[in-house]
């Protein structure tokens, strides 16, 4: 925090200078690669940062979105760019350390074909139930007691296979003892439609696509997956209060091919540390569900390496795989 305060003050002058002379001499273009659709929340941050960092390095900035094999188009696309800095990926931390996971021949080793950058934002998971579970069920330990005296309706919906929500459901079906049945969804919005319209108990998505629906009573958040309660939505309580010793949120990282220098990723982690400083960015941020974190190229790779050694015993005990 110390260190993104400064670089929001009197050293961003001197920072657009320095990154602006470097980068010009890789090309007269820097391009983000997000590997998914164009609209979504992860789509605006791509959008909103190179709006951002494009003065500070005195270079246009596109963004283009590479969508198709669950993110693996994109992550591709990068792997084989040039490491000259005129390309950049931004995509979700679980894409890196999950996708490796699961495949039955890895496609890419986050840590050998990428350059780590930064760190960007934060977002959050949480377990809601909708009409088909009686209000009398207030809270997520008297939902779990309504699952034990209710099997068959022991079934919750997951915006896609593979992901933080599939796996934090063969987490928690451990820790409580639940037989559980996972049904995959196309994203969040069709699983909500089925809650409200009564036709799945629950279901572990996003924080921010169930929020609007929970405020105006068609479905209720009983936990969140983050460490500690969410900005957004502060009553809920998360998962460890409610007795489940278990963290799953997700996080958006900003990666260079392999090759690229360390000094060439400091810098646009600078850069990305001021732009995520600004106040307009903050907030920008936060009213699509995004908590700024931004860090240095160490961080990333620590939050990497943690995340990969958490979620591997996991996923592989659930012996999930995808043929590539």
């Amino acid at each position: 925090m110390n260190r993104r305060d400064f670089l929001a003050g009197s050293a961003a002058c001197s920072l657009a200078a320095m990154t602006g002379k470097a980068f010009a001499q890789a090309g007269p273009l820097t391009k983000i690669i997000f590997p998914f659709a164009a609209g979504g929340g992860g789509d605006a941050l791509c959008r909103l940062l190179a709006q951002h960092i494009s003065p500070l390095l005195d270079r246009n900035i596109i963004v283009e979105n590479r969508t198709g094999g669950d993110g693996l188009i994109g992550i591709k696309a990068v792997k084989g760019a040039n490491p000259d800095g005129t390309t950049v990926l931004v995509t979700t931390g679980p894409t890196m350390y999950l996708l490796p996971m699961v495949e039955t021949t890895p496609s890419f080793d986050a840590a050998k074909d990428f350059v780590p950058v930064s760190q960007l934002v934060r977002f959050e998971f949480c377990v809601f139930v909708g009409t088909a579970v009686p209000v009398e069920v207030k809270d997520f330990k008297q939902f779990v007691a309504w699952l034990k005296a209710n099997p068959d309706q022991a079934t919750f919906g997951v915006p896609s296979n593979g992901t933080i929500p599939h796996f934090t459901g063969s987490r928690l079906e451990q820790a409580l003892g639940v037989k559980l049945t996972r049904v995959a969804y196309r994203g969040s919005a069709p699983i909500i439609n089925d809650l409200v319209g009564g036709h799945m108990p629950f279901a572990i998505s996003t924080l921010t696509d169930a929020i609007p629906q929970h405020r105006a009573g068609n479905v209720r958040i009983l936990a969140v997956g983050s460490a500690q309660r969410s900005p957004f939505l502060p009553d809920a309580p998360t998962l460890r209060e409610s007795g489940v010793d278990l963290v799953a949120d997700a996080w958006y990282g900003m990666w260079l091919p392999a090759g690229a220098s360390p000094d060439l990723a400091k810098k646009l982690s600078e850069a990305v540390a001021t732009a995520l400083a600004k106040p307009e960015v903050k907030q920008k941020l936060s009213a699509i569900g995004l908590i700024p974190v931004g860090s240095t190229p160490e961080g990333l790779t620590k939050e990497l390496a943690a995340n990969t050694a958490f979620w591997q015993p996991i996923v592989k005990e659930t012996g999930y795989k995808i043929t590539n």
